[in-house]
């Protein structure tokens, strides 16, 4: 139950609903399978667990974890358009005239119509953790489109999400080329060996590096003609990993050994005390780490007007 990526989000307000009217929410929006004629369908389902009886929302102290799945029929695009080509040059070749662009989007209508029962199906969950105590909301993806799908939903359910995207006063990447130039971080962080580094002027260069000594003199003549970091693996304490970028992002999480022993030391022999341990000791860990990492960033920018 260890999150790999994290977008972080700030609750404006407290949360409008307690477990159990959320629970109850969440209920009227369960995730199902596409109808033969559906594109895709987004729905909530228990985070730990299968069947009926299986909690939307897992609580545990203070945090509660929620996850909403999409299914989606994959139709490749190179198939359409070969079946739709293929059906003009049968019309104009029987008929003997030209199929114009009204008609051939209704003949791509129907070729998708006529094949999507057939369709691929993939399904693709998200997990977000909520801790109204802090006021954050913290979803496992690095991609913002997967954390809004959720959000909205939410918020569709609700009735009402009060929530923004958490900011800080500096941004990351003057921090991390800051970090990298003076080869000194933030009490408790540790650069390690990879980073992306990017020319600021229009169409300039990307220099992306791996298993590097950031310390070395390519990488300061790089910083010295005008790059910035926009991309830094780290560590924090002796706990986890990761790689920040420039829109603070935190992306590929890994929690340390001491960490993962610890929890399964706590979670007992069943696979849902597992997982409830997992998820606690991660919580608890962010409740240090993340505000650790906006002091690194400068503190948290509240927008004006909230």
């Amino acid at each position: 139950m260890w999150f790999k990526n994290l977008l972080i989000y700030r609750l404006t307000q407290d949360l409008p609903v307690d477990a159990e009217a959320l629970e109850a929410a969440l209920a009227t929006k369960l995730a199902r399978p596409c109808a033969s004629q559906e594109l895709t369908t987004y729905g909530f389902v228990a985070p730990f667990g299968k069947g009926e009886d299986a909690p939307l929302v897992h609580v545990s102290g203070d945090f509660l974890l929620v996850s909403a799945r999409k299914e989606e029929r994959i139709l490749p695009g190179s198939v359409v358009r070969d079946a739709v080509k293929e059906k003009v040059e049968e019309i104009e070749a029987e008929q003997m005239r030209k199929v114009y662009k009204k008609e051939r989007d209704q003949i791509k209508d129907e070729i998708i119509q006529a094949f999507l029962p057939r369709a691929f199906i993939r399904r693709s969950s998200t997990f977000a953790a909520i801790a109204p105590k802090q006021g954050l909301i913290l979803v496992n993806s690095a991609s913002p489109k997967r954390a809004e799908d959720l959000l909205s939903t939410l918020r569709e359910v609700i009735g009402t999400l009060p929530v923004r995207p958490l900011t800080v006063k500096t941004a990351p990447t003057a921090v991390m080329t800051e970090w990298v130039t003076t080869q000194q971080a933030a009490p408790d962080f540790f650069v390690l060996d990879e980073c992306e580094l990017r020319d600021t002027h229009e169409d300039g260069g990307i220099v992306r590096c791996k298993r590097q000594d950031l310390t070395s003199e390519e990488i300061q003549l790089h910083l010295s003609t005008g790059k910035v970091v926009t991309q830094l693996s780290l560590a924090w304490q002796d706990k986890l990993s990761f790689m920040l970028d420039d829109k603070m992002t935190v992306k590929r999480l890994k929690f340390e050994d001491l960490l993962q022993d610890q929890a399964e030391q706590d979670g007992g022999d069943e696979a849902l005390g597992q997982l409830d341990a997992s998820f606690t000791l991660m919580m608890l860990t962010f409740g240090d780490f993340l505000p650790a990492l906006i002091e690194a960033l400068g503190g948290e920018e509240i927008p004006q007007g909230i």
